[in-house]
């Protein structure tokens, strides 16, 4: 069982429910080799996620596209922080092989954030989206996208590449967002959420957040609500684990016991969420398909 987070400076015990399956270290490293074949970066390795075993082990992985180093570097990030490479051009192909070679049903590409270029990654969204259907047509793509700065031209090529959900993570309450995530901005990432549901109305709107970072009950409920007003249709909640303890990440102020992520699940879906998954170890891209098919459930009559 793994009962404990690295950190840069040495490993922490983390609460009992945070046990999982030690990972099938053959599929891991099957799974690595593919992605290093075609140059490929998951967000998976680059955040560290803890649940990088059990789904891998079930041949589902996050692409991140865009390079693996970010413009930005926000406290609760692993993610490398510096100058990015070019982009490259046949990225796009290169994920939608991998895509059909895995055999996916459902996919999620991410990007580190590009602030560096014009359209700060939008077109190559579009083009990988593109890419993934003219090879595996039945595949679900569901993209989960930095600000863009809320920027409308680069919304827009977002949305008229139509995938079945997008998410733009809200990732702490408005009191901390500062402090956490310093180069966004709270209101901008809800203007995007709402952009995103004016102009397709046929994608699941979504976002994630997470909490042990020192905010309250009221402020929880109260970005839920903010959420639920722009748009949001589809909402993760999970356990802030602090990539390091070093200075650059913020530190984990308390741990969220599994009753209490079940609160908030019944409260998010009260509130009138189609769709919510909330637990210590849910992640943003966690079993994504399965919101994507509880909210289309929820939502009578939608068609994709």
């Amino acid at each position: 069982m793994i009962t404990e987070q690295k950190f840069d400076s040495g490993l922490v015990k983390l609460p009992a429910w945070f046990k999982q399956e030690v990972p099938d270290m053959d599929k891991i490293r099957n799974m690595k080799a593919l992605f290093r074949t075609g140059r490929l970066h998951t967000v998976c390795e680059s955040a560290h996620c803890p649940n990088m075993g059990s789904c891998w082990k079930e041949g589902v992985a996050t692409f991140m596209i865009l390079g693996g180093t970010c413009t930005r570097a926000c406290r609760f990030c692993s993610v490398p922080a510096g100058r990015p490479d070019l982009i490259d051009a046949e990225e796009p192909q290169s994920v939608a092989l991998s895509v059909k070679e895995l055999g996916l049903r459902y996919v999620v590409i991410t990007s580190v954030a590009r602030d560096d270029v014009e359209d700060e990654g939008a077109g190559q969204f579009a083009k990988t989206i593109a890419a993934i259907r003219a090879m595996t047509p039945e595949v679900k793509i569901e993209v989960l996208i930095p600000d863009f700065s809320a920027r409308q031209e680069p919304l827009k090529v977002l949305s008229q590449a139509a995938p079945e959900v997008i998410a733009h993570n809200i990732e702490t309450v408005r009191r901390l967002s500062p402090a956490v995530r310093p180069q966004a901005q709270h209101d901008r990432s809800l203007q995007v959420l709402h952009a995103f549901r004016q102009l397709n109305p046929n994608s699941f709107i979504k976002s994630s957040l997470m909490v042990g970072l020192g905010e309250t009950g009221e402020e929880i409920t109260g970005v839920m609500r903010e959420l639920l007003d722009a748009g949001c249709q589809i909402l993760t909640i999970g356990q802030y684990l602090a990539p390091s303890r070093g200075k650059r990440h913020f530190p984990v102020k308390k741990f969220y016991s599994p009753q209490e992520f079940e609160h908030y699940r019944h409260k998010g879906l009260d509130m009138g969420f189609l769709y919510v998954e909330s637990g210590p170890l849910v992640r943003s891209s966690y079993i994504a398909e399965r919101g994507f098919q509880g909210a289309l459930t929820a939502l009578k009559g939608y068609r994709p």
